[in-house]
């Protein structure tokens, strides 16, 4: 017999649902670590989604927010050693990471609701 482990996350009125496949072999512990597995994949799906969200509501402000934050993380860099990095600082350099990694490019994402 097959059959799925499935997630289901509501956020911000979106829904993302993860699904992986079981099989007649595995017993209750490796079902539960599929369970796990889900979870942080759906986990992992609405914390993307809430950074991209960010990105877009910070594009609004046009390319002028993203060239001073790239500004400012330059000056950072190339200032201090890491070790050295205030909360502040990082969170400036993690926030350009996240422009980065989260920029999606789809036009869905744009549209007006």
């Amino acid at each position: 017999m097959q059959g799925f482990v499935r997630i289901m996350l509501s956020y911000d009125y979106c829904h993302f649902e993860i699904a992986l496949p079981i099989n007649e072999e595995m017993d209750i512990n490796q079902i539960d670590e599929k369970r796990k597995e889900a979870q942080r994949l759906a986990d992992k799906a609405v914390h993307q989604y809430r950074v991209a969200k960010k990105n877009i509501q910070y594009s609004k402000y046009g390319t002028t927010y993203r060239n001073d934050l790239e500004q400012q993380v330059k000056i950072i860099k190339e200032n201090y050693p890491k070790s050295e990095w205030t909360p502040e600082q990082k969170a400036k350099v993690k926030t350009l990471k996240d422009f980065e990694y989260y920029d999606y490019q789809d036009d869905w994402f744009d549209q007006e609701y």
